[in-house]
Formats: structure tokens, sequence, C-alpha cells
């Protein structure tokens, strides 16, 4: 036990003190041991911040901070700069690691010689099994392909990361101007820097899938606003920045065929409705992808 490394759990929080409950009891009872973690919850400007350090004060691996300065990679910087280990895992407040989430997260990245990142798999739950929402069909086939980002974009997302201090100190914290895409940004400078990146299966959290059109809504305004901060740059020239917005705005408006025809061939969508539903949907996320960056081309500001 004396060889275990010391862990910091980093889990940024903005209004979602019921399930934030469920992530910290996961997290409490880790078969880590106790003495070799800590819990680090960072409320990002909640508006029920008083509730969320109620339910932070439960558990007594967990501490609860602050950051008011908007986005969910100010708020992991700011746990980053509290934290006390040499490993840092991040999760969301939204999340349910398994009981042996630690362990075996610890386990691959010690495992593996010069490891700067481990991603884990993330496994989607919908609220009734037997009649999920035609949005839940369609975030079980688009929500959180680890494998996948890791294979084609160097990064994961921070619903199951696992990492190095040292990794963190070489290659910077996270860019916290960015509201989305900021680990796939992060994963690519730790690619960069010369370090091992691995996908673990075994390193599993659960997460609810989102139910509602509003839902997903929001979550597609959100990773617009990302796409658009990131490939965007102020810094870049004039025709620079024109041209890649022409990109963005016509990967949006192309029509989706390859995403249809695989979904169609999904084996494991065993019903025809379910398929022309997650067929249908992928439309509207496109063009809630499309007028959100427009938006933010004729100077609108980016939401969290």
């Amino acid at each position: 036990m004396e060889n275990l490394p010391f862990v910091s759990v980093i889990v940024p929080i903005f209004n979602d003190a019921d399930r934030l409950k469920l992530c910290l009891a996961a997290l409490q009872t880790q078969s880590y041991p106790q003495s070799h973690y800590e819990i680090i919850v960072v409320d990002n400007g909640s508006d029920d911040d008083q509730n969320i350090g109620a339910v932070v004060a439960e558990f007594k691996q967990a501490i609860f901070t602050q950051e008011l300065l908007t986005g969910s990679y100010a708020a992991r910087n700011k746990g980053i700069s509290l934290a006390k280990g040499e490993v840092i895992a991040f999760t969301d407040a939204d999340c349910i690691p398994d009981c042996d989430w630690l362990k075996l997260g610890v386990a691959r990245l010690t495992a593996v010689p010069n490891c700067g990142q481990v991603v884990g798999k993330v496994n989607l739950f919908f609220a009734n099994p037997k009649f999920p929402t035609p949005v839940e069909l369609y975030e079980s086939v688009t929500a959180f392909p680890q494998e996948s980002l890791l294979q084609k974009f160097h990064g994961g997302a921070t619903a199951n990361v696992f990492t190095w201090r040292c990794v963190i100190d070489k290659v910077g914290n996270f860019n916290s101007r960015l509201k989305s895409n900021g680990d796939m940004e992060w994963g690519k400078r730790v690619f960069l820097a010369g370090f091992e990146q691995v996908y673990a299966p075994e390193v599993q959290v659960r997460h609810p899938a989102r139910q509602t059109f509003a839902e997903l809504r929001k979550r597609t305004i959100r990773l617009a606003g990302g796409v658009f901060d990131f490939h965007i740059k102020p810094e870049d020239s004039f025709i620079q920045r024109q041209k890649m917005f022409a990109r963005l705005l016509l990967d949006d408006l192309t029509p989706p065929i390859n995403f249809v025809v695989s979904t169609f061939r999904n084996p494991e969508l065993k019903r025809w409705t379910y398929k022309l539903k997650i067929s249908s949907i992928i439309f509207y996320v496109r063009y809630i992808s499309a007028w959100e960056k427009t938006r933010l081309k004729l100077g609108g500001t980016s939401n969290r």
C-alpha cells in the first residue's frame, strides 16, 4: 500500500447537487485506500452553491472550492492548483464511477512506461431502458466515443481521464478560454510532448444519457461554441478566419449520409424505428450547430 500514489480526483460542477451526491457516494466507497486519495469539488458559479457545499460536507474524502471564471476547464484548473496528488483523475458531477475506478485507472497509468494519459470508458444509461426517448437513443451512439476520440484526436472526455501531475506541469493546464473540446486540445499537447496515451475499457464510469431535445440543444450549442473558439482564433488573419468558418459551416451543412448509413448498419440497434429516430435527430443537431457558429461569427458570445 505504501507504494500506491496519492490521487487527487477533480470534479467540476454547475447546478447539479442531486447527481453530485451520487457521484461522491461512488467515490467515497472506492476500493482504493481512502488514505491515498482526495476529492476536490469545484463549483463553477452555481445558483445553489450553498446546497452543493452542504452535499460535499457529507463526504469526508471531499473538499469544496469555487471558481467563478465561467467554464468547466477553468474549474478543473482551480482543482489542479489545489491538488496534492501525484496522480490527477478527472470525472464529472453527473458520472457514477465504478467501485474499482481509481484502482484500475492508477494500475493502467503506472503500468505503461512514459504514460501521459489514460482514457477510460463512459457507459451511458437510460432513465427507463424499456422506453428510451429519441434523444437517449441518439446519445447512445454518439456520446463519449472515448476510444475513437483518442485514436483520431489524441484526447478523451474528462468524464473519465487519469494523468500524472508531472505531465500537467510539463504541458500546462487546460485552456480556460474554451467552453468545450478543451480536453481534446489538452490531450493533443500531451501527445505532441511525446507521452504515451492509452484507452482503458476496464476503467469505467456511468453517465446518464440526455433525455430531451432541450438538453440536447443545450449540449449542441456548447459543443459548437467550443469548436468555434478552438478553430477561429483572434490571432489568425481575417482571411484565415473566413476560410475556417466556411469549412466549419460546410461540415455542418453537408448531408450526414455516412452517419445515416452506419446507423442503419448498427447491429446493436434492433428496431427500425430506433434507427429512423436517430437518423432524423442528426439533421436537427447539424442545424443547431450551424446556427450557433453563425451567431458567434456575427458577434454573439459563447454559452457555458
